[in-house]
């Protein structure tokens, strides 16, 4: 009997362990969200790379949480937001967005997971209440966004690096370890100092550059980009708000609810009205 060159063993299982691979992926299950509107039905799949904000968003729909809620805030060629508890009984009028089960998330955040149309993503407070970027516990948002070139995502991928020197900046600012700089700040405002004010922002600015460039250089993959520029997106909100979905069927009725006419504050004049079930 001949003996099998090892060459061709390693091979096999190399081959194997692919094919496992393949197989892996493609039976990995997903739950899905049937998201019915006054406007049209929405199939949502949850992501798993998101484990806290899909778990989440099953319990609080199981529950019935979004029944009866409104879409409270409708941009056009943005997103369209909902989620907000308060807005359930809200009287015509009524300012929305401030309302939630009373926590938060932690982020979640992944560069594979991106801002492009159809993207269910978690709203938040703004950075400076909320500098980890938690996640709302219910609000949440579906982007419509429009489409972009290269040229605007070039100039995004600059504004996230900036951005996060921004980031490194504040968390070093507001460290209570660093509290006699955050001391000496206010002292050099209130003298005018603009001298002294300056040498300290050169030395953060130095601090953050140094840190950046030791850290990967987010840059959109080219189907990312492919996909921008096909169906279009929010790509500004990538890195900055938890993407922990997409739809699946109905972008259409998107479209619709964000062409609906809003009143100041962009919440539609006539309510739009959701219900959730969370497909087996």
């Amino acid at each position: 009997m001949k003996k099998i060159p090892a060459a061709i063993i390693a091979i096999a299982f190399l081959m194997i362990s692919i094919n496992t691979v393949f197989a892996q992926k493609n039976n990995e299950k997903f739950t899905y969200i049937l998201l019915k509107t006054d406007s049209g039905d929405i199939k949502i799949k949850l992501y798993n790379e998101t484990p806290q904000h899909r778990d989440n968003f099953i319990k609080l729909a199981s529950a019935g949480f979004f029944d009866s809620l409104l879409f409270h805030r409708v941009i056009k060629d943005f997103m369209i937001q909902g989620g907000d508890p308060n807005s359930k009984n809200a009287l015509p009028g009524a300012a929305l967005g401030n309302g939630g089960p009373g926590y938060t998330i932690p982020a979640e955040f992944n560069p594979n997971l991106i801002h492009k149309k159809g993207a269910l993503s978690a709203a938040r407070l703004g950075d400076q209440m909320n500098p980890k970027k938690e996640s709302s516990g219910s609000q949440f948002y579906i982007v419509q966004g429009k489409k972009m070139s290269d040229a605007e995502l070039n100039q995004i991928e600059n504004n996230l690096v900036q951005t996060k020197r921004n980031d490194i900046i504040m968390t070093y600012y507001n460290d209570p370890k660093n509290i006699a700089l955050k001391t000496r700040i206010d002292s050099l405002q209130k003298a005018k100092n603009q001298v002294e004010m300056e040498k300290i922002i050169k030395d953060l600015n130095a601090m953050a550059d140094s840190v950046v460039a030791k850290s990967p250089t987010f840059k959109y993959t080219k189907e990312q980009r492919e996909t921008y520029a096909k169906i279009g997106g929010t790509p500004f909100l990538d890195g900055g708000y938890t993407v922990f979905g997409e739809v699946v069927e109905g972008l259409d009725v998107i479209d619709k609810i964000a062409k609906t006419k809003t009143a100041p504050g962009d919440r539609p004049v006539n309510d739009i009205r959701m219900k959730m079930t969370v497909l087996k």
